[in-house]
C-alpha cells in the first residue's frame, strides 16, 4: 500500500483525517453547546468509516438520500436512518419494508400517491412506518406548498394501517433560513390545530449551519458537506481554505502554451458544479490559476493571471467546487495525515443511487 502520496497515481481522493475529525468535532460540540440534535447525510462521504464516527461523536442517527445508500450503511451496523425522498416502484418499496424490518426507519412524502404505496407495503407489518411530510420552504424542489396541503397528508399518513404521521421535514434553500423558518413554523402551527402535532420537524444545510440554533422550531438538522467543506462552503463562510479535508490530486499533463496548463482531471474526477463560482476548483499553492474548463479526462487551467506556473508532471492538490459528487466518481478515496497515506477506503455507496 503508498505509504505518501507521491506514490499514488492521480487522479485521486485525498482526505485529510485530522481535519475531518476537526469538522466533526467542531460540529457536534456547537449542536452540543445549542442542544441540537444531529443527523448527518452521508451523500458527501458515502463511507461506513464516517458515518459510525458521526455517531460516535454523539450525531442520533444518519440521513441516507437514497435506498440504496441506506442499504449499505445498515449493512455496516448504522441503526437510526432517515430516508427523505419519494419511495415509488414496486422493488423499491419492497426493499424499504425489508431495510425497515433491520433499523429504525423514517421517510417522507410529499403526494398521495406515495403514502399510498407505503400503506400498501406496510399494512400487514409488525411495527408502523414513520412517515414525515416533506415541504417546500423556498427551495423550489419536492414538498408541499401551502399549510392545507401539509394537513391534508398528514390525516392521509395517520388513517392508513401500517404508517404512523412522524412529523415535518424540509430543505431549505441556502442563505434564507429567517422565510424558511417561517413557512416551516406556520405548517407546523397548521398540524397543531389539526390534531396532529410534528414530533419530529427535520431540517438542514451545512451553507447555513452556524446558524441553526435559530431555528429552535427544529428537532434535528442534518447537515451532510460539512464533514469536508469545499470551494462553495468556504465561499458561504462556513470554514476556510485550511478547513477542507477532501482534495483531488492531479498531474499537470500538458502545457501547450505558457497560459495554458492540462491536468488529468476532467469532469469524472472533479464536479461540474459550478454552483456560482468561478472555474471548478481552487489549485492550491496557485491562487490566481482558474481552472477553466472541463472535459471528460481533461482539466485546462488558464494561468494567464497567475505569476506561477505549474511544470508539466507536478502534482496538484485541487479543492472542488462541491465535494459531494466528487465522492461518487471515485472507488477509492485515500485517507492521509499531512502528506502520509493512512488507509485507503473503498467507497462503499459509491453509485448507489438507485
Amino acid at each position: 500500500m503508498p505509504t505518501h502520496i507521491d506514490q499514488l497515481d492521480t487522479p485521486a481522493v485525498l482526505i485529510d483525517i485530522d481535519r475531518v475529525e476537526a469538522n466533526l468535532t467542531r460540529t457536534q460540540t456547537y449542536a452540543d453547546a445549542h442542544g441540537l440534535k444531529l443527523r448527518p447525510h452521508i451523500k458527501t462521504h458515502k463511507l461506513p468509516r464516517f458515518a459510525r464516527r458521526q455517531v460516535e461523536l454523539g450525531a442520533i442517527g444518519i440521513t441516507c438520500q437514497k435506498l440504496g445508500e441506506a442499504e449499505v450503511m445498515a449493512d455496516a451496523g448504522i441503526e437510526d436512518i432517515l430516508l427523505p425522498y419519494n419511495i415509488l416502484g414496486t422493488e423499491k418499496l419492497h426493499r424499504l419494508r425489508r431495510l425497515a424490518e433491520r433499523v429504525a426507519l423514517a421517510v417522507t412524502a410529499d403526494s398521495l400517491v406515495t403514502i399510498e404505496g407505503y400503506a400498501r407495503t406496510f399494512a400487514d407489518a409488525a411495527s408502523p412506518l414513520r412517515v414525515l411530510v416533506e415541504c417546500d420552504t423556498g427551495m423550489g424542489r419536492c414538498g408541499v406548498q401551502t399549510p392545507d396541503e401539509a394537513v391534508a397528508l398528514a390525516r392521509a399518513i395517520d388513517a392508513s394501517s401500517g404508517l404512523a404521521f412522524a412529523g415535518l421535514m424540509t430543505y431549505p434553500p441556502a442563505g434564507a433560513p429567517a422565510a424558511a423558518r417561517a413557512i416551516l413554523a406556520a405548517m407546523a402551527e397548521a398540524l397543531r390545530s389539526a390534531g396532529l402535532p410534528p414530533t419530529m420537524i427535520s431540517t438542514g444545510g451545512t451553507p447555513d449551519l452556524w446558524s441553526a440554533h435559530e431555528t429552535t422550531i427544529a428537532t434535528e438538522y442534518r447537515p451532510g458537506t460539512y464533514i469536508y467543506l469545499d470551494r462553495y462552503q468556504v465561499a458561504k463562510g462556513v470554514g476556510t481554505m485550511d478547513d477542507c479535508a477532501l482534495t483531488v490530486l492531479a498531474t499537470v499533463v500538458s502545457s501547450p502554451t505558457p497560459d495554458r496548463a492540462v491536468i488529468d482531471a476532467g469532469s469524472k474526477a472533479l464536479t461540474s458544479d459550478l454552483l456560482g463560482l468561478s472555474g471548478y476548483g481552487t489549485v492550491l499553492g496557485y491562487p490566481d490559476a482558474v481552472i477553466a474548463g472541463l472535459s471528460e479526462e481533461h482539466g485546462t487551467i488558464d494561468l494567464s493571471g497567475s505569476a506561477l506556473k505549474p511544470a508539466i508532471g507536478e502534482r496538484l492538490r485541487i479543492v472542488p467546487n462541491h465535494a459531494c459528487p466528487v465522492s461518487n466518481l471515485f472507488d477509492r478515496v485515500h485517507l492521509v495525515s499531512a502528506d502520509h497515506v493512512v488507509a485507503t477506503e473503498i467507497v462503499a455507496a459509491r453509485g448507489r443511487v438507485d
